[in-house]
């Protein structure tokens, strides 16, 4: 599988702005994952908020993301390849114009081929659907929601159709390798909660959940039913009271494995040495929240 994170563009862990004000934390799928992986992972993201370097990959993929979310802003009619590969550019530039260290990441030499790169995976995009075929309800939809316990559930989802009889299908774009057979459950565990947010918002169960993989021109789909939904929900709760148990003492355990070598902060990791900065404590406005 793919070191990079998965975490969504606009979904931003301090790479690009440097640490953001201190809010009300949530679990989406990036900052769940980011607890199971390691809790003091959880803790740098979430609670410090700490800068972190943005990648060459995550910025393709946040252009990638942009231009097809140009894309369906067209009229059907005029989704077709050529028009999808014109909306690279503007894309990059509208990015680099809102966060002008992402500039770093792609030098002024290699602008070329880093856009070559970005229109190759849009090119691929249609051996895996056809636009003009049909018009989603949403791009880039933003969700909030929460628990019957008041867990707070926040997500960002590239793409929501909704068939003529009703039926509701989630799409998200990725740019990174497709996981390998056995290695599938980050996957199903991001389509789970995109399926769960649905059923909280909109109390439908998704017929279907697709993610694309535009590299490898592979999609993994997930048919949920209800129960599971539910069983994965009393599963959330349990991560968020282990979240906040671990937020009264701030003791956010680190967790060392393979994925170690690809982490920002491993210089401040206890497991290798490393000192955390002082806990800065838990935003009092989540109390209200708590299980």
């Amino acid at each position: 599988m793919s070191s990079t994170p998965t975490t969504h563009p606009t979904e931003s862990t301090g790479a690009v702005d440097g640490p953001r004000p201190r809010s009300r934390p949530a679990l989406s799928p990036s900052r769940a994952g980011d607890f199971k992986q390691c809790p003091l992972l959880y803790r740098f993201r979430a609670v410090d908020r700490l800068p972190e370097a943005v990648t060459r990959a995550q910025v393709r993929g946040t252009v990638v993301h942009a231009a097809l979310e140009a894309l369906y802003a067209l009229p059907a009619a005029q989704r077709g390849v050529d028009s999808a590969l014109t909306l690279v550019e503007p894309a990059w530039e509208r990015i680099r114009a809102e966060a002008p260290v992402v500039s770093d990441t792609v030098p002024e030499a290699d602008l070329g081929g880093f856009l070559a790169e970005a229109r190759r995976l849009v090119e691929r995009y249609y051996r895996l659907e056809n636009p003009a075929g049909f018009d989603p309800e949403s791009c880039e939809l933003r969700i909030e929601t929460e628990l019957d316990d008041g867990v707070p559930l926040r997500g960002f989802v590239d793409r929501i159709d909704v068939a003529p009889t009703g039926e509701v299908r989630v799409v998200d774009y990725k740019t990174g390798r497709a996981p390998r057979a056995g290695f599938e459950q980050s996957a199903l565990f991001q389509m789970k909660f995109y399926a769960l947010m649905v059923l909280r918002t909109r109390g439908v169960v998704p017929a279907q959940l697709r993610l694309l993989y535009l590299a490898e021109e592979q999609i993994l789909t997930y048919v949920p039913d209800q129960d599971e939904l539910r069983r994965f929900e009393r599963t959330l709760s349990a991560m968020w009271r282990a979240i906040l148990a671990a937020a009264t003492t701030g003791e956010f355990t680190p967790n060392p494995g393979r994925m170690c070598g690809f982490c920002d902060h491993k210089r401040l990791c206890p497991a290798f040495g490393g000192t955390p900065p002082p806990y800065p404590g838990w935003p009092d406005h989540i109390e209200e929240h708590r299980p």
